[in-house]
């Protein structure tokens, strides 16, 4: 097991023009980070090839793991084009993480607005879904790649829609990659759908939430759930999710691979991220 960081955790810093993701993976690897998760977030490792070498060089001279690779994608209505052109378009991004040498990467599937993320709009959806994510991790098969669904964007949030999709794809190399806090946003305990879904984890985020109820609005800074409850991120183990009930049921799995943690809390991302990292670290020893 080895916990780290995802460079979406300093997304608030590299906007800024404070760092870039090489600066990044140094910052991580400096604050006592053990791999760094890739992520996209506004910027695509297909217009810039160039980097890519220069990351995995980056993440080797700061002695630290490339962990996993992420992308979103869309393939109910991708902005990049048609079914079939988005379908190509995320097989291009698995040749990207076997160039990073990682062995998991997550591609989103799915987004649809809060007021169509239904049931019966799923079930619309679902062999669509299906069919496209078969492809992808077929193809990425050759490159004994596992690639994974998140719980992710309100549509495909819950942990029975996330099994629900892994199960029916029936490939031995799709799995989930499995964010603790994101459950909170279909207003799901995050500990007992972290135990559901276990079983089928390629890798696990750790994301903190602060929670407040639908009559109670907090003001700026605050999303709202699919019931309208109210959500903020917090630092790992200072908001209101369970952390070390999670950590330890994670823990008690037998899970043994990458902890990659997910900071997008108010707080500057340095010193959430920081924060984060140590939390991560002492409720693992004590779980």
């Amino acid at each position: 097991m080895k916990i780290g960081l995802s460079t979406y955790s300093l997304s608030q810093a590299i906007k800024a023009g404070d760092m870039d993701i090489l600066d990044a993976i140094q910052w991580i690897a400096d604050n006592g980070g053990e791999h760094v998760e890739i992520s996209t977030f506004g910027s695509d490792l297909a217009d810039t090839p160039e980097l890519i070498p220069a990351i995995v060089q980056k993440a080797k001279d700061a002695g630290i793991d490339i962990s996993n690779y992420c992308i979103s994608a869309n393939f109910i209505s991708p902005a990049s084009g048609n079914y079939a052109q988005e379908i190509e378009r995320v097989k291009k991004h698995v040749d990207i993480a076997e160039q990073l040498g990682v062995k998991t990467m997550r591609h989103d599937v799915a987004f649809r607005p809060k007021e169509e993320s239904t049931e019966r709009q799923y079930t619309e959806d679902f062999e669509q879904l299906v069919n496209a994510v078969r492809i992808v991790a077929d193809y990425a098969v050759q490159y004994g790649i596992t690639t994974s669904i998140e719980n992710h964007g309100f549509y495909i949030q819950s942990s029975d829609r996330v099994q629900r999709l892994i199960n029916a794809v029936d490939r031995p190399n799709y799995k989930t990659t499995l964010d603790i806090g994101n459950f909170m946003c279909v207003d799901e305990d995050p500990a007992a759908a972290v135990k559901k879904n276990l079983p089928y984890a390629s890798i696990v985020h750790l994301k903190d939430f602060y929670l407040r109820p639908a009559y109670k609005n907090p003001g700026e800074g605050w999303f709202q759930t699919l019931s309208g409850n109210y959500l903020r991120g917090a630092i790992i183990g200072q908001g209101d999710i369970d952390m070390f009930e999670v950590i330890r049921l994670v823990k008690a799995s037998g899970y043994d691979g990458y902890i990659s943690i997910e900071f997008e809390g108010m707080e500057d991302c340095r010193k959430g991220s920081r924060i984060g990292i140590e939390n991560a670290k002492r409720l693992w020893a004590e779980a």
